[in-house]
């Protein structure tokens, strides 16, 4: 088995990518710049791009499992995606391993996870096995909601998010990786231990950090008026707001046990990532 791997210069991507070498995997590092690339042993670099099809099939040849990371948000992700995954078929590449996201489908609340379904549908028609990780909200990331004076603004309402550890998602990965003949066809749904509301992540906050940190369900309208301090296409606004939207549909309440059904191990909750950080 000749691995490929997207995404090592990113944090999900180099974890895994650490992760493989540190098991004795050889393993071929696909980057946009590979000064950037993660130096790692038994690895080996390859200049690709999701929107270059000759170039991505050049990079692929001889790879037979790929791990295929969602690109950078942009307004044609969706075609990159494609691109790269017929430069994936036309290579030989025979199993796809793809990082979707929790809820995927064609009128999910969350605008990017529409691109996500798609880009699945795409790999179902394109003749190779695949595997889908369907990651929930970034657990990591919950803390970084926090603006400057303390409070945590978006759309949520009373909704619950599972939202899982990068962590666990790259053991997740690691486990397909490493018996990728075994999940051929599978879909697993990445979250956390919990599901827990906006108002209950700002009470947890504030109990790990000593700082205290509230939250203010916005209303739609507000949502995009507070945004806008940061210039960006109205795409990004969309998919900023109905990320809060998304759960106040319940869309990324679910809890599931396929963290621990892969790594043996149960997921982190935001309690207990917050004490590992505190951790000298």
């Amino acid at each position: 088995m000749t691995l490929g791997i997207t995404g090592s210069t990113g944090a999900l991507g180099q974890i895994i990518a650490r992760a493989l070498s540190e098991r004795g995997l050889e393993q071929r590092l696909l980057v946009r710049d590979p000064s950037r690339a993660p130096d790692l042993e038994g690895a080996t670099l390859a200049t690709t791009s999701y929107a270059d099809r000759e170039l991505a099939r050049r990079s692929l040849e001889g790879v037979t499992t790929l791990f295929m990371v969602s690109g950078a948000e942009a307004a044609d992700r969706l075609d990159q995606h494609r691109t790269f995954i017929d430069a994936a078929a036309e290579a030989g590449v025979g199993h796809v391993v793809y990082t979707s996201f929790y809820g995927a489908a064609v009128d999910c609340a969350f605008t990017l996870g529409r691109d996500h379904w798609a880009t699945e549908e795409h790999l179902r028609s394109s003749g190779m096995a695949f595997t889908f990780l369907r990651d929930n909200f970034y657990l990591d990331f919950l803390p970084d909601l926090v603006g400057e004076d303390g409070v945590i603004r978006g759309p949520a309402g009373d909704g619950r998010v599972a939202a899982v550890t990068r962590d666990d998602i790259a053991r997740s990965a690691v486990a397909v990786l490493t018996d990728v003949g075994a999940h051929a066809g599978t879909t697993w749904d990445l979250t956390g231990p919990e599901s827990v509301s906006l108002a209950e992540v700002a009470t947890i906050l504030t109990a790990h950090t000593g700082r205290p940190v509230t939250y203010h369900d916005e209303t739609l309208e507000e949502a995009y008026a507070s945004r806008l301090r940061w210039p960006a296409p109205q795409w990004q606004y969309d998919a900023w707001v109905s990320t809060y939207t998304a759960i106040a549909r319940g869309e990324l309440a679910g809890v599931t046990d396929h963290v621990q059904r892969l790594t043996g191990r149960a997921p982190t909750g935001l309690a207990s990532y917050l004490d590992s950080k505190e951790q000298p």
